[in-house]
């Protein structure tokens, strides 16, 4: 009994590939959005480091030094007050929450908290390298160091300080305090930059992906269950190929052998020594018998060639053909098999060629009994073309009809010529015979 295909279950969601794209884009597509925050923040934080120098250095040529002198050096009140008036009309206000002046020392010459006012703290390196180097330098403000005791209502500050020179050279340096909203709003600005190239960019390939995704999923579904029919056709064909070959032995060879074995029995009966056996009549049943063997040894080894066919590339296409046409010419069938340039043939190709020359010669003799079957194997064109042809003057068919799709037949040996990439041809009518092509690349 055949095996009827058992409906595949249906996977779990999670098992879909198109849920897991779309669920390993997304994951994707957070991973990005938190990296390029991370990203985006440090890049912020550089950025706005360096306007903040840039604008104290500008403030530092332009301002603040042309403004210095000896008395504020030495803490006039009238030289605090000009400019202390200076710098909370130019300096103050935005961004700017505090103002220092040191001197070399580490003592506050000036800031718009006058509590701070020549005050001393000790210098870091940093401030120490911008005195004897120049340039400028800036970082996040440390709040719980001792010359921020005033400073704690600011908040979080970036200090940036630079040099500045007395009119008598002496070396200053002088430091703005700024907020972090300038810090803020360049990491918002850097996020809206960064956001709509990464997520965005994302979210559209799975927008576009998805689809393709879904397409190759059902092709592959659609594969997978076609393969499974072709297996279930391949196990219908074996078990159908096994009842044959059963019946086969039973009905032809057993059957034969059996009568031979009565035969030899009843001979051996006749051929005592008391009995007046005719010479000639033994001779004739002895040969007789013989033929008989024979006929069974060549059905024999049909079969044989059916069960398990011989190694094409080892004994040549046209010895397997000769085998294979070996039961026609029992049943007195005009066979002919014609054999033209197989050394060509890759090993793919040999297969075909045999394996679609025993369904056709099989189909010839069990259904069309045909007077005379032609088997022929030409290579033609450049790049070689492999050309089968099977004839036979039978009793022929509707092809249509024939093609049962619960069978492996000739719809199997259509399949198996495409896959490799030929043609299978059955013309065929009833009362006319058949005529079946394979041609298939030799290579």
């Amino acid at each position: 009994m055949g095996t009827a295909p058992t409906k595949r279950a249906a996977r779990p969601v999670w098992q879909r590939p198109v849920v897991q794209f779309v669920v390993v884009g997304l994951v994707v597509a957070v991973f990005l959005a938190w990296l390029t925050g991370v990203m985006g923040e440090r890049l912020a934080q550089q950025q706005a480091i360096e306007d903040a120098r840039a604008t104290t250095e500008l403030l530092a040529d332009t301002v603040v030094e042309p403004a210095l002198s000896s008395g504020l050096l030495d803490t006039e009140a009238g030289d605090l007050d000009r400019f202390d008036r200076l710098i909370r009309d130019r300096v103050l206000g935005g961004d700017v929450v505090r103002v220092k002046v040191w001197d070399a020392a580490g003592r506050i010459v000036y800031s718009d908290e006058p509590r701070l006012i020549d005050e001393s703290f000790p210098l870091g390196d940093d401030e120490r390298a911008v005195l004897d180097n120049g340039g400028s330098d800036a970082e996040v403000s440390d709040l719980s160091r001792s010359e921020n005791s005033y400073d704690q209502q600011l908040g979080r500050v970036l200090e940036v300080y630079t040099k500045v020179s007395a009119p008598g050279g002496q070396p200053l340096l002088f430091e703005l305090y700024l907020t972090d909203d300038n810090l803020q709003a360049r990491t918002d600005e850097l996020f809206g930059l960064f956001r709509p190239l990464t997520v965005g960019g994302l979210l559209i390939f799975l927008l576009v992906t998805t689809p393709l995704v879904w397409l190759l999923s059902r092709r592959a579904d659609a594969a997978a269950a076609d393969r499974e029919r072709l297996l279930v056709m391949a196990a219908n064909a074996s078990d159908a190929e096994r009842r044959r070959v059963a019946r086969d032995l039973h009905d032809g060879v057993v059957q034969d052998l059996a009568g031979t074995s009565f035969a030899l029995a009843g001979i051996a009966r006749d051929a005592s020594p008391e009995s007046d056996l005719d010479r000639t009549r033994l001779q004739a049943d002895l040969e007789r018998l013989a033929s008989a063997v024979r006929r069974s040894l060549l059905a024999l080894r049909s079969l044989l060639v059916e069960i398990y066919p011989p190694q094409l590339q080892a004994a040549g296409l046209g010895a397997a053909l000769q085998d294979l046409v070996a039961q026609a010419e029992q049943a007195d069938v005009d066979v002919h098999v014609g054999i033209q340039g197989t050394d060509q043939l890759s090993d793919n190709a040999t297969a075909l060629i045999w394996r679609t020359a025993q369904e056709c010669v099989r189909n010839s003799l069990r259904h069309a009994s045909p007077e005379r079957l032609d088997v022929c194997v030409v290579i033609e064109g450049t790049p070689g073309v492999a050309k089968l042809v099977v004839t036979d003057d039978g009793q022929g068919f509707d092809p249509d009809a024939a093609v049962v799709p619960e069978s492996f037949g000739l719809r199997g040996l259509r399949d198996l010529a495409t896959e490799a990439g030929g043609t299978l041809a059955v013309e065929s009518a009833v009362g006319q015979g058949t005529r079946v092509t394979l041609e298939v690349p030799a290579r």
